[in-house]
Formats: structure tokens, sequence, C-alpha cells
């Protein structure tokens, strides 16, 4: 299996760090935002990765190179401008393959185990996804999660991860632009084809600089205070 890591945002919520620095670079105790990601994968046994990127594009390839250093193959898919999640995900799409692929959103963290996620989808289905415990900015959630089934219907929602497995069949009918992931998802939960799980491990959406600020502390205290 494949995967993507979306990592063209412009981080204007964290600017003026991200002015100068891609916001998957940013450093959280340490190490780069984005490697964190690409450790999970690694040890997941996942060997093939695409990412995206747009602003500061060349810094990203100049840190992770081709991906040896993690024993993954980094494959990159440039944008002149941000194309959004979905127009991101569609233009790298030749270099996903027509197999189910794991997507996962460049700004966020989670100490998910990858290799227990699912890779294949139930029969008919266009994606899995993720859903976690609402956090404090984010208290009325995302979707629905019934019976391994997620909906956007009305009632108690958890909030989506940002970590999914999508079908390249998701895109069936869309151009190429800037447009986003969630009415694409939203309309296959409408039809019935969307499933997903919840965990309850620890996430981050490393969306600011008070959130950053969070999980650098959080991190350097499990790490014995180093960094």
């Amino acid at each position: 299996m494949k995967a993507m890591i979306l990592a063209a945002g412009l981080g204007t919520r964290m600017r003026p760090l991200t002015l100068t620095t891609p916001k998957p670079l940013v450093p959280v105790a340490g190490k780069p935002l984005i490697e964190y990601h690409l450790e999970r994968l690694a040890r997941a046994g996942i060997r093939q990765l695409v990412i995206n990127h747009a602003w500061l594009g060349e810094q990203l390839e100049a840190r992770l190179g081709d991906g040896s250093r993690w024993n993954l193959e980094i494959a990159y898919s440039a944008e002149p401008e941000p194309l959004e999640t979905g127009g991101g995900v569609f233009r790298a799409l030749p270099l996903l393959g027509e197999a189910p692929f794991l997507l996962i959103n460049g700004d966020v963290w989670c100490d998910l185990p990858l290799d227990r996620l699912p890779t294949q989808l139930e029969h008919g289905q266009l994606a899995h996804l993720v859903l976690v415990d609402n956090p404090p900015h984010h208290p009325d959630g995302d979707f629905r999660l019934d019976g391994g089934r997620v909906s956007s219907g009305e009632g108690a929602r958890l909030t989506f991860s940002g970590i999914s497995l999508i079908d390249p069949r998701l895109f069936q009918g869309c151009e190429a632009g800037a447009f986003a992931l969630a009415p694409l998802l939203r309309q296959a939960m409408a039809d019935g084809r969307v499933g997903g799980e919840h965990y309850r491990g620890r996430w981050v959406d490393v969306g600011t600089m008070e959130r950053l600020r969070e999980l650098e502390e959080e991190l350097v205290s499990l790490n014995g205070g180093e960094r």
C-alpha cells in the first residue's frame, strides 16, 4: 500500500514562523513535524510515499530527499499554487496508482500505530476514516460513527483526524484545479460508502502556535526533558 502526506498548506495561522519555514518542517521537540509521520509509516512497513507541496516546497525536498533515511521511497507532487486537499490528491493520483492508499494531513500529530489500519476497504466502500475525540477548539466534531459507518447526520459527532484510507475512485468525475476533499467524502457518506473507526489515543491538530507549544512540552516531558 502507498501513502500520501498532504503538505501544501500555507500555514497562515502559524505566521511569522511559516513565512520562512513550510509548516510540515516546523520543529516539535527537536524534530520536524512531518518526520514523525515518516517514522510511523516506516514502522508500519509502508515503503512508497507521495508528498505534495507548494509553499516553500523546495525546503521539503531538500530536507527529506528520496526518503532512504527512513527506508522510504518519496515522490513529490509539486503544486504551483495550493490546490486544497481534494485538488492536491487528484493531481497526485498518477503517482498513487489504482489501489486504496493511506492519506495523512501533514499538520497533525498522532500516536496511532499505522499498521493497525486496514490495508483494504470493504466491498463498495470509498474511504475509511480515523475519528478521534473532539478537542476543545472543535467541540462539535465533524461526523457520526454508527456501527463502523461514518455519516454527516445529526447527533453526537467525532472529529476527523486527517488520517484515512482512500480509494482513488472517490475522485471519479473530478477535474484538475483547487477543491476540498470534504464534499467528496460527504457525498460518499450519503451513498453509504464510508467506513471508519474511533481512535482514543493521543491526537493533536498542530494548527496554531499555542497547540504547537503544548505538543512540544508534552513530547519533551515524555522524553525525559530531552529535545
